[in-house]
């Protein structure tokens, strides 16, 4: 008798891990979900379970799309995670969150001690990007494990870039998101000051559009911003944790992030203001809200 087929667990049902399960799904791959929100379990379009322990006596493989790298290493080695199934199945990791470099690099060490594969797969892009195919996965690990989960990474992102080994790939998601976030926040500054002299946000996008300003964070975010339309593909107070990260690996190179804490105290500010779970195009607002008159 044929055994049966390990579904890919996942961990973590938010944005990202819906819009990963999609992408397994529409290519048959079963998968057995978990997050730590009975309502996430309930809503999950799959089976879900109701620990990470369960996952790890039935997966061979889990994918993490948890919110830091907390969360990672309380769902691999925390007392209900995944190493403490009486019989371990989970052999490989790969790890969709965007986290902290160093705790992940060790994390890897000691996960390859034990002969269990580790891989960073932070995603650049949107929920709905990932959902499509359309976004970046920027992959950190070395070339037998790389090898050995590419099928599934495949899966999941049709374009993929090997940065080095574990913890390069954080490094490299944070460095890119740095330029990304501010590319949304000059973008929003641009069409709140737009609008102070006069000119329509629509009017301006258009301008933004047909000229050098354009920008990837134009095409993604500007109807939104112009449309006021914050239904979260990511949210503010989840890039504010990644800037977070971003100013303290920079503070540990002395390297002064200028522009990076600008946009850290405008999020903060935004999420004070109760803006934290909208889309990161609600920025727009507190840039409104930043008045001297």
């Amino acid at each position: 008798m044929t055994a049966p087929v390990s579904p890919v667990g996942l961990i973590g049902l938010g944005l990202v891990g819906q819009a990963i399960a999609q992408r397994l799904r529409e290519a048959g791959i079963a998968t057995l979900g978990y997050d730590i929100r009975a309502e996430a379990r309930a809503a999950f379009d799959g089976e879900a379970a109701d620990s990470v322990r369960l996952l790890g006596e039935r997966c061979n493989t889990v994918v993490l799309a948890v919110f830091d790298t907390g969360g990672v290493v309380d769902s691999v080695e925390g007392a209900q995670g995944l190493l403490s199934a009486t019989a371990p199945r989970t052999q490989l990791l790969i790890d969709c969150s965007t986290g902290d470099p160093d705790q992940l690099q060790a994390l890897s060490a000691r996960l390859a001690a034990r002969g269990l594969g580790f891989v960073e797969a932070p995603l650049s892009g949107s929920s709905e990007q990932i959902a499509a195919g359309q976004a970046t996965m920027l992959v950190g690990t070395d070339a037998a494990t790389l090898s050995r989960a590419a099928p599934l990474l495949d899966r999941i992102a049709a374009t993929r870039v090997h940065v080095g080994g574990a913890g390069m790939g954080a490094r490299a998601k944070l460095a890119t998101n740095l330029v990304l976030g501010l590319n949304r926040a000059v973008l929003a500054e641009g069409m709140v000051f737009a609008e102070r002299l006069g000119i329509a946000p629509a009017a301006f996008l258009e301008l933004v559009l047909a000229t050098p300003a354009r920008s990837g964070a134009a095409e993604a975010k500007g109807r939104m911003m112009v449309e006021e339309r914050f239904e979260p593909q990511s949210r503010i107070r989840q890039h504010l944790k990644d800037v977070n990260l971003m100013l303290a690996a920079a503070a540990d190179q002395g390297q002064a992030l200028p522009l990076s804490q600008t946009h850290a105290a405008l999020m903060r500010a935004a999420i004070a203001a109760g803006d934290g779970d909208l889309d990161n195009a609600a920025i727009v607002r507190q840039l409104r809200r930043e008045r001297t008159k």
